[in-house]
């Protein structure tokens, strides 16, 4: 007989834990639910950091996922984890069918059109805005509802901003004492323009190549670090962020950008 693999190890540990730890044995697929999305986020920042050593755990946490809940199923006899590799391996071999069959290559999203009800069928509700306009982009021109070239979606989006330019001028956002906006019919139409410069923007991301939740990231941490080191700039000469003028700030900034590779004065 040969040893168990790692994998089977694993298994029979999630069982074993179902059996004998009162925590593990009190967990529901839908009490589950809030770790899973944990693991998958602390997986994505161990990408994000370049840690392989905390990849590779993070790895195992959302492994251990994966496992409990086929674990759980197997206890109500839904299924599985051999029935949940199976099914791996047949929608794999499905979605190559010019490698795994005579089928010739064609497009996922288009295999997948012919299966769908609608274009958001089977999207999750709690997607994250910006990776679902991806998608649900994706999917449209999974059908060919598309763009030939990257110069579509930039006249897009110039189209998208000069309508956003025109209603603010037109309605300048009235803001409430409080800070926030006045929520009016100006103010959603606004928000309704905006939102379409945004789909805008990340249809012109896809078609360059780029995830927009990515580039997002990306800003993100390039404005952070940034702003960061303005306020260790102000702290060093004595002046208090919040406390001084926004020239002052300015200049902070520029002296922050200056310092920065040539390559990466991209912000602001």
């Amino acid at each position: 007989m040969q040893p168990n693999s790692a994998l089977d190890d694993a298994l029979a540990l999630m069982r074993d834990l179902r059996m004998r730890c009162d925590w593990d044995a009190a967990q529901t697929h839908d009490s589950l639910r809030p770790y899973l999305l944990e693991e998958a986020y602390e997986v994505e920042e161990a990408i994000r950091t370049g840690d392989d050593v905390l990849l590779r755990e993070e790895l195992g946490d959302l492994l251990l996922q994966v496992l409990f809940h086929s674990v759980l199923a197997a206890e109500r006899n839904a299924f599985d984890a051999d029935d949940v590799a199976r099914t791996l391996v047949t929608k794999m071999r499905g979605r190559h069918p010019h490698l795994y069959g005579e089928g010739v290559k064609e497009p996922w999203e288009r295999m997948k059109a012919t299966r769908r009800r609608s274009i958001g069928d089977g999207l999750p509700v709690h997607l994250p805005v910006l990776h679902r306009a991806h998608r649900l982009q994706e999917r449209a021109a999974g059908v060919h509802f598309d763009w030939p070239d990257i110069a579509g979606p930039l006249d897009k989006v110039a189209e998208e901003l000069a309508e956003v330019t025109e209603l603010v001028a037109e309605h300048p956002p009235q803001i409430a004492a409080s800070g926030a906006a006045v929520n009016d019919a100006a103010h959603d139409r606004l928000a309704d323009e905006l939102g379409d410069l945004l789909f805008s923007c990340v249809n012109l991301c896809r078609k360059a190549g780029v995830h927009a939740a990515l580039a997002l990231d990306r800003a993100n941490a390039k404005f952070s670090r940034r702003f960061e080191a303005v306020e260790a700039l102000a702290r060093a000469r004595g002046l208090q962020v919040g406390q001084v003028p926004l020239e002052v700030l300015d200049r902070l900034w520029d002296e922050v950008k200056t310092s920065e590779r040539p390559a990466d004065n991209t912000l602001r």
